[in-house]
């Protein structure tokens, strides 16, 4: 069975994540006070409930925190929720439904849509990337190149979408880039072929430094051919392929199937939606995508309030 990374799944972490975005958030729309425009309006008593509908399709995410997001917000509204994570959504859809005091759904509702449009949002990007490479070996990955402070609530965001975890974070893995050794080099003038430098990795994880409960992976990127065969010699886990051609990664691939066919390639820098499938379709068994954070737009989400009070209905 191969090593991979973690997955980010709804754990503790990540819910401790969304509890310290959930009153940032708050802290920026009331900054400790109140919501001054539904106290002067909205008379006490009015009831009510808002139906969160998909304005166009793609792919839910967050919905199976808004429970957490509502103990957070401390206010006594009920949800009804009509689509889990993961799950693909139309235009028009009804997603979940809020019911509870006009002043609570008013005065929480923008941090609501604000968590469940930025993660259905990447859900949905994500998807599109995954189904471009639909009938090859290719998985998606995303990066580190996440919104700060979000990265576990983005990361479960790109599994709802169908994609593959990369490491969460600096101490979550090993993966050797052209600046580690660059930086290296600074002391005696000698740069690290790419074998050299997985080798010294295996030392400092062998010397008890830092302890694991599991082995972190090992990955090294190169951007020339030449440093391939050098890179599968010392056999990582996976050899980053930076920035080439298509033509390129077809004869990484070649190679490692000869010489080191247990190590995955993986492929990174300019891939978008018009790029993946031929990438794909060299034979790497990984492509990483930044866009899929760094890019994605938020999904829209709109609400249909249904008001009441003394058994009058408006809308």
């Amino acid at each position: 069975m191969r090593q991979d990374y973690r997955s980010q799944t709804i754990d503790p972490p990540l819910l401790d994540d969304l509890s310290q975005l959930v009153r940032l958030a708050i802290r920026e729309d009331l900054d400790r006070t109140m919501d001054i425009t539904t106290m002067a309006i909205v008379p006490q008593g009015v009831r009510g409930s808002a139906a969160l509908i998909s304005r166009n399709p793609g792919v839910a995410a967050g919905f199976d925190l808004i429970e957490a997001i509502l103990q957070e917000l401390d206010a006594p509204i009920e949800l009804q929720q009509q689509v889990g994570d993961g799950e693909s959504i139309t235009s028009g859809q009804s997603l979940a439904v809020l019911s509870g005091d006009a002043r609570d759904l008013l005065t929480c509702e923008r941090t609501i849509l604000n968590f469940i449009c930025r993660l259905s949002g990447i859900a949905s990007l994500t998807r599109k990337f995954v189904e471009a490479v639909a009938g090859t070996k290719a998985r998606v990955y995303d990066t580190r190149k996440t919104t700060p402070g979000w990265r576990r609530l983005e990361k479960y965001a790109v599994r709802c979408g169908g994609g593959h975890n990369h490491r969460l974070g600096l101490y979550d893995g090993i993966l050797i880039k052209d600046n580690h050794l660059a930086s290296r080099a600074v002391i005696d003038g000698k740069l690290l072929d790419p074998g050299q430098a997985i080798q010294l990795a295996r030392s400092f994880l062998a010397s008890g430094a830092c302890r694991f409960e599991h082995p972190p992976m090992l990955e090294v990127e190169i951007d020339r051919l030449s440093q391939l065969e050098s890179a599968l010699g010392a056999s990582p886990n996976i050899v980053l392929l930076d920035n080439m051609s298509c033509e390129e990664l077809s004869h990484c691939v070649s190679v490692r199937n000869k010489l080191a066919p247990e190590v995955e390639l993986e492929a990174s820098g300019g891939v978008n939606l018009k790029t993946i499938g031929a990438i794909a379709a060299t034979g790497v068994d990984r492509i990483s995508v930044g866009a899929l954070t760094h890019s994605a737009p938020v999904h829209d989400i709109g609400l249909d309030w249904n008001l009441r009070i003394e058994g009058a209905v408006s809308r």
